[in-house]
């Protein structure tokens, strides 16, 4: 069975998750590690529990989601999987580092682009679905995990709030679709694991949150 482990990374106080499973695999999503102590923080894990990382796979391609995914391609040699709609936000990253200050030069070459025809991911005896969810950004990805009712949102939709769309290539309309219609259409207790914040429910935010009911 797959678990989701956590990690808060960088100054955008960004969450970086391990996914593990029976067999001691690793799929590292939104790796946002910036600098040396935080490297080696999430090394330290993955060696301690003794893991085979497979693959990186990313929410969306936004500064602080990718910080780390060079330092992980490194590491152990795996693929970086995005959809093919972040190309230029991938390209952008080094200025975006630039006006915040962060010390950035090369955005990561990504392994393979993803589309809306890949549906989903094996991982181990799982299924990881990929939902199309733009708004944020234009290629925008949520993973689904129906074995255990749980969903890494990236930053399109957090506990009581929704990700940000006035960055380029973002847009609020798009962005209220998604929502309601890729992931409010899931179980009611699904657990959402978003890119920044606490962990929420489905069923919480189709009520509760102010941004977007259901």
């Amino acid at each position: 069975m797959i678990k989701i482990h956590s990690f808060t990374c960088n100054p955008f106080q960004e969450n970086t998750y391990i996914l593990t499973n029976q067999f001691h695999e690793a799929i590292i999503i939104d790796p946002g590690m910036y600098g040396e102590n935080e490297n080696h923080f999430i090394f330290s894990f993955i060696e301690k529990n003794e893991l085979k990382p497979v693959k990186i796979l990313n929410t969306h391609a936004h500064i602080d989601h990718i910080l780390g995914v060079d330092a992980v391609k490194t590491k152990y040699n795996i693929p970086f999987l995005l959809h093919k709609k972040e190309k230029e936000v991938l390209k952008s990253g080094p200025n975006s580092a630039m006006l915040y200050g962060l010390k950035f030069k090369i955005s990561p070459q990504v392994d393979k682009y993803l589309d809306e025809t890949v549906k989903s991911i094996n991982f181990g005896a799982d299924e990881i679905q990929l939902l199309f969810t733009p708004g944020h950004s234009p290629g925008s990805l949520s993973f689904y995990i129906p074995s255990i009712k749980s969903l890494i949102a990236g930053d399109t939709l957090f506990n009581s709030s929704i990700g940000r769309t006035d960055l380029p290539g973002g847009d609020h309309e798009t962005l209220l679709q998604s929502i309601r219609e890729k992931l409010y259409s899931l179980p009611e207790d699904t657990m959402v694991f978003p890119g920044h914040g606490p962990v929420t429910q489905i069923g919480y935010e189709k009520t509760q949150n102010p941004f977007v009911k259901a």
